[in-house]
């Protein structure tokens, strides 16, 4: 069940980014300028970020099995009409459909944290975000290769069999699962927001998430810039081999699972943290160039995707344990503060990088981590002091009691026996 639902993760993920690699294929088949092309893989983003919004919530109100072949269905469908569309106008229309419906990865996590025990979270969330990564980096490759044989048609034509026939697999593997909740499709809109209110550990794990996602985007956005520039001069692909470091992921991010099944989410966090802070030192030595520069580069970027996956991890570990009746709107408010952040992260790395260049990205990156590091060890500061309050609550009427009893045990002493 965990594989299968670790493939279903891949292939959602993986149609938000497949389209990326068959931009120029697409401008010269439609006879478009590849910026008007470039408008698919923008609408796609739109039609996902819209999707958590609008389709996440009905994970609490629909039962899981349904839902997700309904979803699969319908990207199935989106990505029929894409492969087959006439024009661009056409194919945008279509593109914006896939994202809207392709968010199967955001319902599978709390259905697979509803199917395991308390203890077995961890790794299994962690299972499904490297099926998540596999997806992301395997569908660029997968696309621009079966592209440049079999023209821009062709991935999402195989894409939309693969989607059909996962929506089959999973009508009859997943089990049966009833809906936690019966609010109307108004209230469960509007319950992230209210959730991000009144649950501070919801607020908190976004704000690790959104601080951290930001210099991870910082980073890759301003990556491609710094290896076509005048420091390193190498092209596209330099970028693309580079980016498949975060494959090491998909192997830390089960045993960051595990760890987190352990000893909590607040240390695997810490250390996350502290990963951060570290992968940004060692990207500074990316602005020496040369093999120097280059390794730098590489265990940087590794340490820095393995940071910030593992503290997915943990901090969606946290967040689905709030209250098992909402795991879906409360993932809608933490999927969309962490893409939130990651947009405000990319913005601000180019704007640094204009003014600053890559050591102003790296600064950046460290302050970020920095904000994340603060506010956990003041929320671990205010746990211990929360404990230790607990404590003495207990200890003080025991205190109490001993000393009345010692002075009952005085008393009686010093009265002579009543008769019977």
């Amino acid at each position: 069940m965990v594989l299968i639902l670790a493939v279903t993760c891949a292939v959602a993920v993986g149609n938000i980014y497949f389209p990326q690699a068959i931009g120029p294929l697409v401008a010269a088949g439609l006879h478009v300028s590849p910026d008007s092309a470039a408008a698919v893989v923008t609408a796609t983003q739109i039609g996902y970020t819209a999707g958590m919004v609008l389709l996440v919530p009905l994970g609490d109100r629909l039962p899981h099995r349904s839902f997700l072949v309904v979803l699969l269905a319908l990207t199935g469908l989106a990505l029929l009409a894409a492969g087959c569309a006439p024009a661009l106008p056409a194919l945008i229309a279509a593109g914006t459909l896939v994202g809207l419906t392709t968010v199967g990865a955001q319902i599978v996590g709390p259905l697979a944290a509803g199917l395991v025990a308390a203890d077995r979270q961890g790794a299994v969330i962690g299972t499904l975000l490297s099926g998540s990564t596999g997806g992301m980096l395997l569908a660029r490759t997968f696309s621009g290769t079966l592209g440049e044989w079999l023209g821009w048609r062709a991935p999402y034509l195989v894409a939309a069999v693969l989607a059909l026939l996962l929506a089959t697999v999973l009508a009859f593997a997943v089990p049966t699962t009833s809906p936690s909740s019966r609010q109307p499709y108004a209230a469960l809109l509007a319950e992230p927001l209210r959730l991000l209110r009144t649950e501070p550990d919801l607020r908190r794990s976004c704000f690790y998430q959104a601080t951290v996602f930001a210099g991870f985007s910082a980073v890759w956005t301003c990556l491609a810039l710094l290896l076509t520039g005048p420091a390193y001069g190498l092209g596209a692909q330099a970028v693309g081999m580079i980016a498949l470091v975060g494959a090491a992921t998909m192997v830390c991010t089960p045993l960051a699972g595990r760890l987190v099944d352990r000893y909590g989410p607040d240390p695997v966090n810490l250390v996350c943290m502290l990963g951060v802070l570290v992968s940004a030192a060692i990207l500074t030595f990316g602005t020496r160039g040369g093999t120097l520069g280059l390794t730098s580069l590489t265990l940087g970027t590794l340490l820095l995707d393995t940071a910030m996956q593992s503290g997915m991890v943990a901090n969606q570990v946290r967040v689905y344990a709030l209250r098992v009746d909402a795991r879906s709107r409360l993932n809608t408010a933490y999927m969309t503060c962490a893409y939130l952040g990651g947009s405000a992260g990319s913005w601000l790395g180019i704007r640094v990088w204009s003014r600053a260049g890559w050591w102003g990205v790296c600064v950046l990156v460290a302050l970020l981590a920095a904000l994340a590091l603060v506010r956990h060890l003041l929320a671990l500061y205010e746990f211990g002091r929360d404990q230790a309050s607990c404590d003495a609550s207990v200890t003080r009427p025991h205190r109490r009691l001993s000393r009345r009893a010692r002075g009952g045990h005085a008393a009686g002493a010093g009265q002579a026996p009543r008769a019977g």
